[in-house]
């Protein structure tokens, strides 16, 4: 990624999108997540002024507790809105319809929205967000499953123990690099042509579960398996774990209705918008592992 990427209009035929004005602050909700900090460390880097909100920062911001949210989004002119836990649980409409009131109110001129892709509550949501924004421009963002899940997420432990239990059965995933999600979120944070945008972004090629465990195993050169178990067995595994079991049980249902197929093709969106294809997973795989991801 480089600086003049977001900050002039290139006028090249280089199949980019969105490269033109600069924005004035932008607020990164839930900005030390996965897709958050990313976020915050490339407007950061093209000198974007940024308010980095999450519960426990200098910038205030819970999802479950909206008396902040005006402070937060006051003398801001964009946001990027990453909803914790997922905006296909219950409550989630509500909240982005709350959210747009308050963006609404404060003059927000530019929202770009994190949602999962082929999930039908979570679209419910992002209408929701649309519907309550006013004169905001809305660019939604679906993601493929991340591949940060296997190094930054609930699926570290089973790559670094060598057994990837999940309930993907054989369904093939277009894995997503997040530096990927992220380089397109700034794009339309910070670029004109994305307003009423919805991208679906996923990366170059479908894989199951067990080809992604033996990609996994060559870039840590260890032997990693995957074990494939039903819904139910996975909500039982999580609540052993200590997640409670209407959560275990809401999570367990959403893979269900992400792995059922239905997701399993690509898109050409990131090249759409950055003008390049998306990162593959083997790649991926080995730069996670050189950044020591997987040393347990």
């Amino acid at each position: 990624m480089t600086e003049n990427a977001y900050t002039r209009r290139d006028d090249g035929d280089n199949g980019s999108k969105g490269v033109g004005r600069m924005t004035g602050t932008v607020l990164v909700t839930s900005g030390t997540g996965k897709t958050g900090r990313r976020v915050v460390e490339r407007l950061t880097a093209l000198g974007v002024p940024v308010r980095s909100g999450s519960r426990t920062g200098e910038v205030p911001f819970d999802w479950q507790d909206d008396t902040g949210w005006e402070a937060a989004l006051r003398g801001t002119e964009a946001a990027y809105v990453a909803y914790y836990p997922d905006l296909a649980v219950p409550g989630a409409a509500e909240a982005m319809a709350a959210f747009g009131r308050t963006a609404a109110v404060c003059g927000v001129r530019r929202v770009v929205l994190l949602s999962g892709r082929g999930e039908p509550q979570a679209a419910v949501a992002e209408e929701a967000l649309r519907g309550a924004a006013g004169r905001a421009e809305v660019t939604v963002v679906r993601s493929a499953f991340f591949a940060q899940n296997f190094s930054e997420g609930a699926l570290l432990d089973g790559v670094i123990g060598g057994e990837l239990v999940f309930p993907a059965g054989t369904t093939a995933e277009p894995f997503l690099d997040l530096d990927d999600l992220a380089d397109v979120v700034v794009a339309a944070l910070t670029g004109d042509g994305h307003a009423g945008a919805v991208y679906e972004l996923t990366g170059p090629r479908s894989l199951t579960f067990e080809q992604a465990a033996e990609e996994l195993g060559r870039a840590t050169g260890r032997p990693v398996r995957y074990v494939p178990v039903t819904g139910s067995a996975y909500a039982s595994l999580l609540e052993e774990f200590g997640v409670a079991g209407a959560e275990a049980g809401f999570l367990a249902e959403l893979f269900a209705t992400l792995l059922d197929g239905h997701n399993a093709a690509t898109t050409d969106d990131v090249k759409r918008v950055l003008g390049r294809e998306p990162k593959d997973f083997s790649g991926f795989a080995r730069e996670a592992a050189r950044d020591g991801a997987w040393h347990g």
